[in-house]
């Protein structure tokens, strides 16, 4: 009789477990995207509220409005007349006092550097002032009083002035009035600015006033 072979029992078949590793490797990245996404939205968001706030500052608190300029009035001192046609002026210290004011519509101070007032009769300077500088305070008006000392002889060379004077009692002059200044908004926004202004008038000899006071302005930024 044939022996039987020896047969082995076969193993039990290993049941190895599913691993969720991909599962948790896909979540993993789903919740870095989504951050992500948040950072990037956050970003996004608080940049554009810098932008608007910075064109909102530029186009209101930052913008350089242009001072204004104001001939507030002009007295003489030192002018008489006598009767008849022949006219005299008395002394050598016939002056002008002229009265400007510059207001500043700012939000920042502008300060400005030595301010000059010139007289002119027909063409040529007969008197000549310069101010101090000074600083006009955000939303504040500076004004300044300067006083023009008259070039008497200047007056005198013109041949027609008795004959002006003596017609209508009135001599027409013109002044230029200048202010240069800068206006420093936070230390960031600096503007150079320099206020103009023209004024036509007519000295009244017998009052020692002035009458017809018309007044151009021009800003240079």
């Amino acid at each position: 009789m044939t022996e039987p072979e020896n047969v082995r029992p076969l193993a039990p078949a290993t049941v190895l477990p599913v691993s969720d590793y991909p599962a948790t490797n896909n979540k993993q990245a789903l919740h870095r995207r989504r951050n992500r996404i948040r950072c990037l939205t956050c970003v996004t968001v608080t940049s554009l509220v810098l932008i608007t706030i910075v064109l909102t500052l530029v186009f209101t608190v930052f913008r350089v409005k242009d001072p204004i300029i104001k001939m507030n009035g002009v007295t003489v001192s030192g002018l008489d007349s006598t009767t008849g046609t022949q006219i005299q002026l008395l002394g050598t210290n016939i002056s002008m006092i002229v009265d400007v004011s510059v207001k500043n519509p700012n939000s920042a101070s502008f300060r400005y550097s030595n301010t000059t007032t010139d007289i002119y009769y027909k063409g040529t300077v007969v008197g000549e002032a310069r101010g101090p500088p000074g600083k006009a305070r955000a939303h504040r008006t500076m004004r300044m009083n300067m006083t023009v000392d008259i070039m008497i002889d200047r007056f005198l060379l013109d041949p027609g002035l008795a004959r002006e004077v003596s017609g209508s009692g009135l001599l027409n002059v013109w002044s230029y009035t200048r202010v240069s200044g800068k206006v420093k908004i936070l230390g960031i926004v600096k503007k150079d600015v320099t206020v103009k202004m023209n004024c036509t008038m007519a000295v009244n000899i017998t009052r020692q006033a002035i009458q017809d006071n018309e007044c151009k302005k021009d800003i240079d930024l």
